[in-house]
């Protein structure tokens, strides 16, 4: 069982893309991150950078300027940990939501 932790460093919406997507494979090339997010060289670059100096993310910068990344035992546990940290705030939601059906005026 993960335990919740929320992680500022994770949740911005940028870097909770880039890391949703290199804890879905090993390595991650850099064109596919920047297409699928659609963002620019220097952005996910900075992205990048921030999420590596964290000890989240692994960046190999291969001969032939080939660039691919992937994420560290730390990153995928603060992922995951985020992760759950999101799913015990919306469920608590979702409950006072159910408690409150019944409180709620009808339009």
């Amino acid at each position: 069982m993960t335990t919740p932790r929320f992680d500022d460093l994770i949740h911005p919406s940028t870097r909770l893309s880039i890391v949703s997507l290199l804890a879905a494979a090993d390595w991650v090339e850099f064109g596919y991150l920047r297409d699928q997010l659609s963002l620019s060289d220097s952005a996910l670059s900075k992205q990048l950078s921030t999420l590596e100096e964290a000890g989240y993310v692994a960046v190999d910068r291969t001969v032939r300027r080939r660039v691919r990344a992937r994420l560290t035992r730390n990153g995928h546990a603060a992922f995951q940990g985020h992760v759950a940290a999101l799913r015990v705030i919306v469920s608590t939601a979702d409950a006072a939501s159910a408690g409150q059906a019944g409180n709620r005026p009808s339009d």
